[in-house]
């Protein structure tokens, strides 16, 4: 399964690449598929690519689910011990 993520533009880099920053965690990340992007924008971010530029409204959604999801991971048998993907 494939997932792609909001995350925050915090800068440009060279070559239409952009630093972004998801729960702390940055990343350098292509911006070649998305126009009119500046830092402080959300984009969807699939592996490596900004694919969609989001509203920070709905960004500001989609993460909080993604939290209250996490929140709940201890429901769930760890795959690493069971050797489950």
């Amino acid at each position: 399964m494939c997932l792609a993520i909001p995350a925050k533009v915090e800068q440009f880099t060279a070559d239409e690449n952009a630093i972004v920053e998801l729960s702390g965690i940055r990343k350098e990340i292509s911006l070649a598929l998305v126009d009119e992007v500046n830092p402080g924008d959300y984009v969807i971010v699939h592996a490596g690519y900004a694919i969609q530029k989001l509203d920070v409204e709905e960004a500001e959604q989609t993460l909080a689910l993604f939290e209250e999801l996490y929140a709940q991971t201890d429901d769930f048998p760890d795959s690493s011990k069971t050797g489950t993907p």
